[in-house]
């Protein structure tokens, strides 16, 4: 530890010797100049001058601190006034470095995913995060997207084998769905297709229903599934399926409703607006995805059907989408793919957002 020597408070005489004896002048008894009187003979002016030295300073000193404390209270110009802001002043804080926070858009984002018949919040994918909406061409409206099947109907067989009411006949609840020859199962696909589109459509502003989240063991069943989006009242409806067809078959194909009327089903209000969602659907999953018409069922990528609950029991317009064929090599190919899935869930939200704002 490096120790500092304290000097005396307080003035020095100007006229006190230095420690050799020598004055401020450099003069001495011995040094070049000297009188070479006899000691004792400078004595007594050098007291008498330190004396009326002192006398001065001692006089002086309090007038001078008296007077600089009443400058430093009035006038300093440099004073320092502690900076204390009365709250509420909406004095700002400093801004980041960089500007404004990058992630101010993206907080507080309404979700607008509130499944009916399930718990709040459900499970969604953390990977889609819903943005805020970048636009409002979809504000006021509200979409329903229906994520085929289940990754845990396969574990529950009794539930869903349950026959249940589609208006014109009795069906299964629902079904295990299909896989590529990999694995990657159809329930999977569609969850993962949905958390997508859902991420596009709440950027337009709309207002997005899930028919299930992953959040559910098995089902719902399909008569369930046209009850939430008659309940959610939604403005338009799209359930999303990758087919199980033949190994040499290919593509994709959009189902429509057909006129139905029997039991709980009468299809008549929505035919015509489901009828004019899936020519749009068509069309914009073909440009986004490049995926080719279904070569091994429907024509030209059009199909309509009286047998489906979903549709049946609908009573908002609504169309089914079988992606690409998962049994088929190049179609699994494409589907497992994530940018993939991403121009297909784009050609979806295109789609819904085409019907919704034209006419």
């Amino acid at each position: 530890m490096t120790r500092t020597t304290r000097r005396p408070a307080g003035p020095t005489a100007p006229d006190s010797a230095a420690p050799d004896g020598t004055g401020p002048d450099g003069t001495g008894p011995d040094s070049p100049g000297s009188t070479g009187a006899a000691p004792g003979t400078e004595r007594r002016p050098r007291r008498s001058t330190l004396l009326r030295t002192v006398t001065v300073i001692a006089v002086l000193a309090p007038l001078g601190l008296a007077g600089w404390l009443g400058w430093r209270t009035v006038g300093s110009p440099d004073r320092s006034v502690p900076a204390v802001a009365a709250a509420g002043t909406g004095t700002p804080a400093p801004a980041p470095p960089g500007g404004a926070d990058p992630t101010a858009a993206f907080t507080a984002a309404p979700t607008g995913t509130a499944t009916p018949g399930t718990a709040p919040g459900g499970t969604a994918d953390p990977a889609f995060p819903l943005p805020a909406p970048a636009s409002t061409a979809l504000a006021g409206r509200t979409v329903l997207l229906d994520p085929g099947h289940n990754t845990g109907n396969s574990a529950h067989t009794a539930e869903i084998n349950r026959k249940v009411d589609i208006g014109n006949a009795r069906k299964e609840c629902d079904t295990t769905g299909t896989s590529t020859n990999s694995g990657y199962s159809e329930a999977e696909y569609s969850l993962d297709v949905v958390h997508r589109a859902r991420a596009l459509l709440a950027a337009r502003g709309a207002t997005v229903v899930l028919v299930h989240d992953g959040d559910r063991p098995w089902g719902p069943c399909i008569d369930e599934r046209a009850r939430i989006g008659n309940a959610a009242r939604a403005d338009a409806a799209v359930s999303v399926h990758g087919d199980g067809g033949p190994a040499n078959g290919s593509g994709f194909h959009v189902i429509m409703p057909a006129k139905v009327a029997g039991g709980k089903a009468d299809t008549a209000a929505i035919v015509d607006p489901s009828h004019r969602l899936g020519l749009l659907l068509r069309d914009s999953f073909h440009a986004a995805t490049g995926e080719p018409y279904a070569d091994y069922v429907a024509s030209k990528g059009l199909d309509t059907r009286s047998d489906l609950g979903g549709l049946n029991l609908s009573t908002v317009p609504k169309v089914f989408i079988e992606c690409g064929n998962m049994r088929n090599p190049a179609d699994a190919r494409r589907m497992t793919d994530p940018q993939w899935r991403q121009q297909a869930a784009q050609g979806i939200a295109d789609a819904l957002t085409s019907f919704l704002t034209t006419r």
